[in-house]
């Protein structure tokens, strides 16, 4: 069989790419070296945070509301809660990047927000300790996406509307010319499509490394524990939370959502090789986590639960690569996700679909361009 299109990935983007794409009437064949909804590379861990005032760039903004208009529609569609609507605080002095960022995508794109100072931040979150010369940026419209579910709900529409998906399958290869592509598996096996969509999470520069993207990946670690005090910060009191300070690497963190509350450092500088990721996690990278945890939420800060690594996918500038590869176009990418590109998992599947179909995609995807990494070499 010559399938319309071929999604190498089956994560959180390419999940998302093969609903989409099915549901344009494509004859869509999926395929995932693991398990559905995973833990090997970067969409798991049981939250991801989503917002849309976004501190990296405004320019983000227009994705993340219609991510937003995606995801409601996928629950919606699934009868499956995907996010939870806890509002979300961004917390650090006035000229640290986490709260100048997100207040200049507000003010941009005219996003409802509130400014605290420390004193108003614990009258109305009275589980967090801010410093006294920190400030929080709220927004109502934040709070934590479920990836696992996420992927989940993307696999079951996919299937429903005609898409056949196999996992535990790994593709060596592909070619494309002027009449389709080729995908060639582990077993020697070959199969055809018209197009074919590169969604590799980890392992995207492997599976295309003509593209010459500087991919960088990196282990970073989740943490889990359980709460000193768990009405203080359960969903309905404690938002979501980032916190940035000078000379340290930002966190964040949720409130428990009856596993424990969540912290992370947003990066690690620590390499990882996504065939041989390091999953033991050591005593001083739990009490580091712990001490941050501390700092800020000490209601949430009990003993330790879990943890669980994953992945970023890192490109020089930490922006997304997604577009019509430049020299296969027959071939669309979506990789390089830098540690925040999850909650755009349906809008990305939707942008990756729609080149498949060789239509366009409605939005600007410029700054996400495959060739700028080799064109300004």
């Amino acid at each position: 069989m010559r399938y319309d299109a071929i999604v190498l990935g089956l994560g959180g983007m390419g999940s998302a790419v093969a609903a989409h794409a099915a549901r344009r009437g494509m004859r869509v064949l999926g395929l995932e070296r693991f398990g559905p909804a995973h833990d090997r590379g970067a969409s798991h861990g049981r939250t991801r945070i989503i917002r849309q005032a976004y501190f990296e760039s405004p320019d983000y903004v227009p994705l993340a509301r219609r991510a937003y208009a995606l995801w409601d529609a996928l629950e919606t569609r699934t009868e499956t809660v995907l996010r939870a609507r806890t509002g979300g605080i961004f917390v650090g002095r006035p000229e640290m990047p986490v709260v100048a960022g997100t207040l200049a995508s507000a003010q941009r794109w005219q996003l409802a927000h509130e400014v605290y100072d420390a004193r108003e931040l614990c009258r109305r979150f009275p589980a967090l300790t801010p410093r006294a010369d920190e400030i929080g940026v709220y927004e109502a419209v934040a709070g934590a996406l479920f990836p696992e579910a996420g992927v989940h709900a993307h696999l079951a529409v996919a299937a429903a509307d005609g898409a056949e998906l196999r996992f535990g399958v790994q593709a060596t290869g592909w070619d494309a010319g002027e009449h389709g592509v080729r995908v060639t598996l582990a077993d020697g096996t070959r199969l055809e499509a018209e197009r074919l969509a590169l969604c590799a999470g980890p392992w995207f520069a492997r599976i295309a490394p003509d593209l010459g993207i500087p991919l960088r990946i990196e282990r970073n670690v989740q943490f889990w524990f359980a709460p000193r005090e768990r009405a203080a910060v359960s969903p309905e009191r404690l938002p979501i939370w980032c916190v940035e300070r000078a000379g340290a690497r930002m966190f964040y963190g949720f409130p428990d959502f009856g596993d424990g509350a969540k912290v992370a450092h947003h990066g690690s500088g620590v390499d990882a090789d996504p065939d041989a990721l390091v999953r033991t996690v050591r005593a001083d990278e739990i009490a580091f986590a712990h001490a941050a945890l501390s700092s800020f939420v000490p209601a949430a800060a009990g003993s330790f639960v879990r943890a669980d690594p994953c992945m970023y996918a890192l490109t020089p500038d930490e922006r997304f690569v997604i577009g019509t590869h430049p020299r296969q176009p027959r071939v669309a990418v979506a990789g390089g996700f830098s540690g925040h590109g999850y909650k755009f998992a349906p809008v990305v599947g939707e942008i990756v679909a729609a080149l498949l179909a060789n239509d366009d995609p409605g939005v600007t995807i410029d700054l996400f361009a495959p060739g700028r990494f080799t064109l300004s070499s």
